[in-house]
This record gives structure tokens, sequence and C-alpha cells, in this order.
């Protein structure tokens, strides 16, 4: 079995992979502290043990971190765990990839993993829409050449911004509501930035369409990707599982070339 894992600034996401199929998928939060190691081994057991799940000395593990203090945490995490070297994802271990950005190394590997996946999956021009603690558009082609990235704040990260930045904002639900016309405070959050990031994705879509072609395919991920409901009809494809598929999609070449 393969440990697919995705370390991100908010969540860490382990999807475990038979061969066939994500037979189980886990989300925990992202917490750096003193006794992470700790915690995470705890979370791990605790996941494995519920779900009757025992790791093998042949399974696999590929990372990939855009949290460089958690990346050693989890590797000797699954160094306990099975005997082959856990891989960590970065951009000279795909070679199918390639960067057309100026600064190819700050690239987040979950962006990396997302183009892996969508150049075998979709085998199109795309523009991978991501949502997580940061919404990212990134532009690729068939031929897996990367074009370049645009990132703005995600959902969470904007509401939490106005709550932290502001005395009398709370932080409300992710959740659309009836009217754009707030007529509460919660509401008027909601509509402002849920409402608001509907016309922020469909403007960042047109625009990209325009400088690389109307043939480009959309494919939306990310943990919050289903919370704009709206936009499914401006996707080609959704696919919250992207990033995983793209770790599985590394992880198998790097068996092929084994």
């Amino acid at each position: 079995m393969l440990f697919a894992v995705d370390i991100g600034n908010s969540n860490v996401v382990i999807g475990l992979w038979n061969g066939e199929e994500w037979v189980q998928t886990w989300r925990v939060n992202t917490l750096q502290r003193d006794d992470a190691s700790v915690y995470y081994e705890q979370q791990l057991q605790n996941l494995l043990l519920e779900n009757d799940i025992r790791p093998t000395p042949g399974d696999r593990a590929v990372i990939s971190s855009v949290v460089p203090a958690l990346t050693p945490v989890f590797e000797s995490l699954f160094d306990q765990f099975i005997s082959q070297s856990v891989v960590v994802v970065h951009p000279e271990l795909y070679p199918g990839l390639k960067l057309k950005i100026n600064r190819p190394n700050e690239i987040g590997t979950d962006l990396l993993a997302n183009v892996v996946a969508a150049r075998q999956l979709y085998q199109a021009d795309c523009v991978v829409v991501d949502f997580g603690t940061a919404l990212t558009f990134t532009t690729c082609t068939a031929k897996g050449e990367i074009l370049g990235v645009a990132i703005t704040p995600g959902l969470k990260t904007a509401i939490r911004a106005l709550f932290q930045k502001t005395a009398q904002l709370p932080e409300v639900p992710l959740k659309l509501p009836a009217s754009v016309v707030g007529k509460n405070t919660t509401h008027a959050i909601q509509s402002g930035v849920l409402e608001g990031y509907i016309g922020l994705v469909r403007h960042m879509i047109a625009r990209i369409r325009e400088e690389v072609g109307a043939h480009v395919k959309v494919v939306g991920t990310g943990g919050l990707s289903s919370v704009l409901h709206p936009l499914e009809g401006d996707f080609d494809y959704v696919n919250p599982h992207l990033t995983l598929d793209g770790l599985r999609i590394i992880d198998a070449y790097l068996q092929e070339g084994a």
C-alpha cells in the first residue's frame, strides 16, 4: 500500500492507496509545536487502529510538504512503519514536468502534484484551481509545462483575517447566504467573501483563457472546492483527490524506474 501525505498550512491530508483506489483519506489539523512528532504519531496510530489497518514493511510513503518544519516529522513517522525510503517530493523528482517559471524551487510541491495528476488524467491544457489556505490557479499544458501560477488568500484565510483584524466582525461559517444583500453581520461577511470569490474565480479563469486560449480546461480541487457550488458549471473536472493522485503517479514513476 501507498501512504500519500499532503502537508498543507491548514491541514495534513493522508491518503491510503491500495493499487486501485483510495481506500481511506484522512484530514488532521496542521500543528507546528514542540511535541508535533508525538501528536502526529498518536493521530496516525489512532486512525490506523480505528480502521483496522496494519502497515507492513513493504508499504511506501510519498510526501508533499509546504510546511518545512513538519517534513522531517512525517519522514521520521513513516520510517517507523515501513522499511522503504520515504520519498519527499521536489521539483527535480519528476522529469515529466517543465517549469517555465523564473524560480522553480519556489513553487509548492502540492501544485507540482496537481499538475502531474492533471497531465495524466485529463491530457489537456489546464488551469488547476486549488481551494486551500491559499486559492491558487496553476496553468499548465498537456505536455506538463507549468506556465505560471496566481495566488490569492483562500476562503478561510480571508474570513479569518476579517475576524482577527477588526474589533466587531465575527468569524463566520463558510456558507453561501440566501441573499447577496446581507441583513446581518454574519450574512454580510458571507456575501462579501463567498459571493466575491465566485466573481474572482470566474474572472481569473476568463483572463487565463484570454492569455492561453479558450480551449483551456478548468480543474477544481482542494478541501473547499465544494463550498462555492455556483461554480460547478465553470469547472470541466472536479477532483478532490487531485494532489493525492499526483503523489501516487509520482510514486508509480519512481517504482517503474527502481
